[in-house]
């Protein structure tokens, strides 16, 4: 989940670079490919019954996250105007943040179960 991380972080450092350059454009779509990446090396755990919804919740939303990735990879090199490109880009950077929230919570839920609660 580390990488996942580093990706999103990197991500969203290049959207914050400014965009008068072709360069931008460039960095942007590799950063979008490593996020793309990372959510595709994603594995999912065998989870408890009590934690299996939350589980398919999250890998249907894993495969939204991907199709708007490939769709906005594209975007970037291919739009004249790269500003609402930068603003999608920008909006899935925080459904990417909510999604590795998410996968933090069920992996935290999950060894709180196998150690007994907090009781």
């Amino acid at each position: 989940m580390a990488t996942l991380d580093h990706a999103i972080i990197g991500l969203s450092q290049a959207l914050d670079r400014p965009r008068r350059h072709q360069m931008w454009r460039w960095l942007v779509r590799h950063r979008v490919a490593g996020v793309h990446e990372a959510l595709l090396d994603e594995t999912e755990r065998a989870a408890d019954a009590w934690l299996a919804a939350r589980q398919s919740a999250l890998a249907r939303e894993r495969e939204v996250l991907l199709r708007k990735l490939e769709r906005l990879g594209c975007q970037v090199a291919d739009s004249p105007d790269v500003e609402p490109v930068h603003s999608e880009l920008k909006r899935v950077v925080s459904e990417l943040q909510r999604h590795r929230q998410r996968l933090n919570d069920l992996l935290y839920d999950t060894v709180a179960l196998e150690l007994g609660g907090s009781e």
